[in-house]
């Protein structure tokens, strides 16, 4: 057989290859910039030739870099792929994942029944905590988040396209004081999700009445503590179509009759190193399935 090259040389190429710079891949494979620099050179040394187009904080594989990539990186994924099934043969598959509760609790646990009876080796570590985005790697193999886009660096794979909807108690469409009008809006208190800031700005903007004041802005970190408000009449709550439809709380209703694009979505997204784990692909396929595939978006 043909000497080969360090198989860690091989995959510090792939990941600089794919991110396009020495320290996003460093990151991704836990080393420093200079061993990581140190791994490609070495496979440089070994072919006897430039793999990449170098440039100030950028590095981008030159023709001989493309055709090696194309070459190798299926057999390197078949690789990893063949080395985990072989260490984790029956044995649980443990997914590390952060997720905001509310949708937790309406868009994945009505259907975990499901994933356990395709996967019945998968499991899920549930992580409702913050800044699900910046643990990535390092606490967490994957995450759902609410964001207007995701940094290009990582996978991203979005599930949803959404509206935002005025939710309010059924209470408030009644009496002389009722909200009947986005302008009524002035009189009351508005409710905001600290993931979504810009939810009645984008509402305000749409309906054409730009800098319309509340009476006060409160702002939540729990999709489910802003609905409960809004169905006890302390406010109006500024959320997705699709919080409002999976709450059924026959106490809330929808304000006014407008349609209103949401700046923002909720996407399934990890480091692309992640992607490379059984329990990643295996949740990831199940989520495809349950929310489509339009969203995808490759890494970069």
């Amino acid at each position: 057989m043909r000497r080969l090259p360090p198989l860690t040389a091989v995959e510090a190429f792939v990941q600089v290859a794919r991110l396009g710079s020495i320290k996003a891949a460093a990151e991704e494979l836990s080393l420093s910039s200079p061993a990581l620099s140190r791994r490609i050179q070495a496979l440089e040394r070994f072919l006897g030739r430039a793999l990449f187009d170098r440039a100030p904080g950028a590095m981008r594989p030159n023709g001989d870099g493309e055709k090696l990539l194309q070459a190798i990186a299926p057999h390197l994924h078949g690789l990893s792929a063949a080395i985990e099934a072989f260490t984790t043969e029956g044995t649980v598959l443990r997914l590390r994942l952060g997720v905001l509760p509310l949708f937790a609790s309406q868009q994945i646990f009505p259907h975990i029944a499901e994933l356990r009876a395709l996967h019945p080796e998968l499991h899920l570590d549930v992580d409702t905590g913050g800044h699900a985005l910046a643990r990535l790697g390092d606490g967490l193999d994957a995450a759902i988040v609410l964001a207007r886009d995701i940094d290009p660096a990582l996978y991203a794979f979005r599930l949803d396209r959404n509206r935002v909807l005025a939710i309010g108690a059924r209470s408030l469409t009644k009496g002389p004081r009722a909200i009947t009008r986005p302008a009524d809006l002035a009189r009351t208190t508005v409710f905001l999700h600290r993931d979504m800031p810009d939810t009645f700005d984008a509402f305000c903007h749409a309906l054409g009445i730009d800098g319309l004041e509340p009476l006060a802005v409160d702002h939540f970190d729990s999709g489910q503590l802003m609905l409960e408000a809004a169905a006890q009449g302390l406010g109006v709550a500024f959320m997705h179509e699709s919080h409002f439809v999976n709450a059924r709380d026959d106490r809330l209703v929808r304000l006014f009759d407008v349609e209103v694009d949401s700046p923002y979505s909720y996407w399934f997204t990890c480091r692309p190193r992640a992607l490379e784990l059984r329990s990643v692909q295996l949740f990831r396929g199940w989520l495809t399935g349950l929310f489509g595939t339009e969203g995808e978006r490759a890494a970069a």
